[in-house]
């Protein structure tokens, strides 16, 4: 129990999405994780929802699978557009992205 107890501590859900507004279309973000973005046809990324449904809405999230964390992390690092968010799902607060400092 206690190991089980351990990994879910310091441990939040978290949920990444594009601002396509501000896409440059380099698609570095479909590099580092392609499981979690795809260009589509207009040269943009989305975020993939379940089913690897291509994600559309503006604003739509899909939530961040912890063994592609960093992977996530890395493409807002990378991205030229500094387009991709990643916030906490409990509070909406970005925790990665161009609106942390």
């Amino acid at each position: 129990m206690g190991v089980q107890q351990e990994a879910g501590v310091g441990v939040e859900a978290l949920e990444v999405w594009i601002d396509q507004d501000l896409c440059t279309g380099d698609g570095i973000c479909v590099q580092y994780a392609p499981e979690v973005f795809e260009l589509d046809i207009d040269g943009l990324a989305y975020v993939r929802g379940a089913g690897e449904e291509l994600l559309q809405a503006k604003g739509a999230t899909v939530p961040v699978p912890l063994p592609l964390l960093t992977d996530v992390v890395d493409s807002v690092r990378e991205c030229p557009g500094e387009c991709i968010h990643v916030r906490r799902v409990s509070d909406r607060v970005e925790v990665y992205g161009p609106d942390v400092e």
